[in-house]
């Protein structure tokens, strides 16, 4: 037996203050935003991640990156062509990818338009920073501080046949546009009907209503999401379970600049509406060579990091880099956990499996890995009762169940709120992987 590494054995939300205000004067700085105009250099990104540092996945070569596996080259005047002998890259973090992807549909597309608040300027994360100078105000512009009206807006564009790409400011804002229920009230003895039905009820189902004759299909909603260690309540969310039962939508997050750029760009084509979800602490600490060109990568389509064939372990986005250095720690634990980690695990093939498209996700794969492996391990920050884990643990239980040599384990975050100056003890780091994964490997 080993002994377990868990940290943790309870947790308490010491966070007692109230939400911030929502109403914005003319005369008054919203404080529930970041300042993005009164400094001339920009804002850090929040956080870096030190294991990206480390991390064996980036594409840090010219080679290695037009090679890209899924990687499908398009040209404006011939069909897509997986060409690479010409073609150049440059070396990007993800925000200047989804920059990069983002003036590549502005030129390509007349009908293109960006906007959400502050994208003018460049958006608290930069990642439209230039476009409106470029493309004009026009097509490149910031909105009010209301994220239903955002995200209606976005739906009525794109049911006009324009291409729609509306920024978020913070995931954690989203619920307002995700569906605010009708509401009924007087005034001035009339009564008056208000509804803010978007992404869920307007965006989802929109072709479906339509029988198939109207699409909000050019719709694509951008927004950083997860944790950066120190977010707290409001910019630290991971919401993306939250929309599962939202048949109609695509959710994707991507971990990297080359996966961002050609996941972006897919998203922004493809005939259904797309939640794209950017994780914020990567924005700055994830760097790659990036082709120039117009590329994209598949939906739905998972992808095998590392082939293995004891475990699966299986995650998206930021956590990628904890599960890569949860394996490291596996294979050669430094000599504080040596007494910790059993010789006989150390040798154990662990499988990583980045889901890149959270809906709808790429089932197959995962099974297949399953199968072959006989273990899985589910690792996402969002927390645990209701999150993406509980629905592929179930599916996968039901397609392979006479394969499995051990239960399912999903380790997530909390079931708290993201909790301010503790925030790092809720995120599924390297120590409670590992942990999940010899407890897995030894059951």
């Amino acid at each position: 037996m080993f002994t377990p590494l868990r940290r943790l054995s309870s947790f308490v939300s010491c966070s007692a203050h109230s939400p911030p205000p929502r109403i914005q004067f003319s005369h008054v700085q919203p404080p529930r935003r970041w300042q993005t105009t009164a400094a001339a250099e920009p804002p850090p990104a929040g956080g870096h991640l030190s294991t990206v540092a480390s991390s064996q996945f980036p594409r840090t070569t010219r080679d290695a990156a037009l090679r890209t596996p899924g990687i499908t080259w398009a040209n404006e005047d011939t069909p897509p062509q997986n060409i690479i002998g010409s073609r150049e890259t440059r070396k990007m973090n993800m925000y200047q990818a989804i920059r990069d992807a983002l003036s590549i549909v502005l030129a390509k597309d007349d009908t293109t338009v960006v906007f959400g608040e502050d994208v003018a300027f460049g958006g608290v994360f930069r990642c439209t920073m230039g476009l409106a100078e470029e493309f004009g105000r026009e097509r490149v512009f910031n909105t009010p501080l209301t994220e239903q009206g955002i995200a209606g807006f976005g739906i009525g564009l794109a049911s006009m046949g324009h291409t729609a790409i509306a920024e978020i400011q913070f995931a954690d804002y989203i619920f307002p546009a995700f569906d605010q229920v009708p509401l009924i009230y007087t005034s001035n003895q009339r009564t008056r009907y208000s509804a803010h039905v978007q992404i869920v009820n307007e965006a989802a189902k929109y072709r479906y209503r339509a029988g198939g004759q109207f699409s909000v299909g050019g719709l694509t909603i951008r927004t950083p999401t997860m944790a950066v260690g120190h977010g707290g309540l409001y910019h630290s969310q991971s919401p993306e379970g939250f929309f599962l039962g939202a048949s109609g939508i695509k959710i994707v997050i991507p971990r990297s600049p080359i996966q961002c750029k050609g996941l972006l760009l897919a998203s922004i084509r493809d005939p259904n509406p797309v939640l794209f979800m950017e994780p914020k602490i990567l924005y700055r600490s994830a760097v790659e060579q990036v082709p120039i060109d117009d590329f994209t990568l598949p939906l739905s389509r998972a992808e095998t990091l590392l082939p293995g064939s004891d475990l699966t372990l299986l995650t998206w986005g930021t956590p990628v880099y904890h599960c890569e250095s949860a394996i490291s720690l596996l294979r050669s634990p430094p000599s504080a956990l040596e007494p910790l980690v059993p010789p006989s695990l150390r040798s154990a093939s662990v499988e990583l499996i980045d889901l890149r498209t959270i809906l709808p996700w790429d089932v197959e794969t995962v099974v297949e890995s399953v199968r072959r492996t006989r273990r899985l391990v589910i690792v996402h920050e969002a927390g645990m009762t209701g999150g993406v884990g509980a629905e592929i643990a179930a599916e996968v239980q039901k397609r392979a169940f006479l394969r499995l040599e051990a239960p399912i384990r999903r380790i997530t975050g909390w079931d708290v709120p993201a909790a301010l100056q503790y925030e790092k003890f809720n995120m599924p780091d390297p120590i409670r992987i590992l942990d999940g994964i010899m407890e897995t490997l030894t059951y």
